[in-house]
C-alpha cells in the first residue's frame, strides 16, 4: 500500500497529471500509469496535485465559511484531532521572583474526527471533451468546485453530524443560545452582542442569510438611529456575512449567530478523487464525472459563537 506522503509526492508528478486528463478525456487509460492515485475508498483516481490546487481554490472562491472558519489537513487513518483548548498565563515577574508555571495538562483536548463522503456528479458532451482547444481542467475544477461549495455549506450550517459534518446550527453541538425573542429588536442584537465573551468579540462576525439581513436593515433605535452600517455593512462595528444556508426569521430558528468562526474547524481526510463514467451515457454522447472528497467540521468550542434563537415566548439569556 502506498503511503499518504509517497502517493502525495507520486500524484505531484507530471507524468502523473498528462495521464490523468488523458483519462478524462477518453474514460480509458493504462492502469500503470495511474496505479499511484487509485482511491481504494471510491475506485477513482486522486487529482494531480497542481489540480488539486485549483479545485481547492474554486471550493475557497464560491464557499461562504470556508473563508473564516479553520481548515486544517488531517489526511490518514487518524480518527482524532488534537485542538489547543486552554487560557495562556502571562505575568510580570519582579527581580528574583518566581515565575507562575502551571502543569498544562488541560492544555490540548481531543476531538473525535469522522471522514464523511460528500459526492458530487456532472456530465459533459463527448464533442466538448474531445476537442483540443477546450480545457477540461479549468471547466471541471471550476465546475466541482461550486458544487463542492454549495454542499459543503449547507452542511456547515446545517448539518446533523451524521452522515456529514456537525453544523453551527446544531441544538446539541453548535452555537449556544445567546438571545431568545418573539421578535428582533434593537435591544436583541446588542443582547446578542454582549452574550459573547470579549475574547471572542474581536475576531466576530455576524451570520444571517438575505430575509435577516433586510429586516435588520431597518432596524433603528428609540432615537431613529439604524442598527446597520451602510456605508461598510456592520451592526456594531462587526462585518455581516450573508449566506443563504441560514434559516428565515420564523418560530424555532436561530436567523443570526455571533461569533468567532475561526473555532469551526473544518477538517479534509483526503484529496479528491473523480472517476469517468463512458459505458453508462455513451448512447446519449456524454461522459460522466463522479468526484468525492472526504471530509468533516465541527465547532470546538461552543462558546466561541452565539445564536438568536426565535420562540413564541421571549426569554433573553
Amino acid at each position: 500500500m502506498t503511503a499518504i506522503n509517497e502517493k502525495d509526492y507520486l500524484i505531484s508528478s507530471t507524468e502523473y497529471g498528462r495521464s490523468f486528463w488523458n483519462a478524462m478525456r477518453t474514460g480509458r487509460y493504462a492502469q500503470d500509469s495511474l496505479q499511484d492515485g487509485v482511491d481504494a475508498a471510491t475506485g477513482g483516481f486522486a487529482l494531480p496535485t497542481v489540480s488539486g490546487e485549483k479545485l481547492a481554490e474554486a471550493i475557497q472562491c464560491e464557499s461562504v465559511l470556508r473563508s473564516f472558519a479553520t481548515v486544517v489537513k488531517a489526511y490518514g487513518g487518524s480518527s482524532r484531532i488534537f485542538a489547543r483548548d486552554c487560557s495562556d498565563l502571562a505575568a510580570w515577574v519582579p527581580e528574583n521572583g518566581s515565575i507562575p508555571v502551571y502543569d498544562g495538562i488541560g492544555d490540548f483536548t481531543r476531538y473525535p474526527v469522522d471522514s464523511h463522503k460528500l459526492a458530487v456528479f456532472v456530465k459533459l458532451d463527448e464533442d466538448f471533451v474531445h476537442d483540443a482547444s477546450f480545457d477540461i481542467e479549468s471547466y471541471l475544477t471550476d465546475r466541482l468546485g461550486k458544487n463542492f461549495a454549495k454542499a459543503e455549506d449547507a452542511a456547515f450550517i446545517n448539518g446533523t453530524g451524521t452522515d456529514m459534518p456537525t453544523g453551527i446550527l446544531s441544538d446539541t453541538a453548535g452555537a449556544e443560545i445567546g438571545v431568545t425573542t418573539s421578535a428582533i429588536t434593537f435591544d436583541d442584537m446588542l443582547r446578542l452582542y454582549f452574550s459573547l465573551d470579549k475574547e471572542y468579540r474581536r475576531n466576530a462576525v455576524w451570520l444571517m442569510n438575505d430575509e435577516a439581513a433586510l429586516s435588520l436593515r431597518l432596524l433603528k433605535d428609540s432615537a431613529g438611529y439604524p442598527l446597520w452600517n451602510h456605508t461598510n455593512d456592520t451592526i456594531l462595528g462587526k462585518p455581516v456575512i450573508i449566506c443563504n444556508d441560514m434559516p428565515s426569521v420564523q418560530e424555532g430558528a436561530k436567523p443570526v449567530v455571533f461569533g468567532d468562526f475561526r473555532y469551526y474547524w473544518i477538517v479534509e481526510r483526503g484529496p479528491v478523487s473523480v472517476q469517468t463514467l463512458k459505458e453508462k451515457f455513451i448512447m446519449q454522447g456524454q461522459l460522466g464525472y463522479l468526484a468525492a472528497e472526504f471530509l468533516d467540521a465541527k465547532l470546538i468550542r461552543r462558546e466561541a459563537v452565539r445564536a438568536l434563537m426565535m420562540n413564541g415566548t421571549e426569554q433573553n439569556g
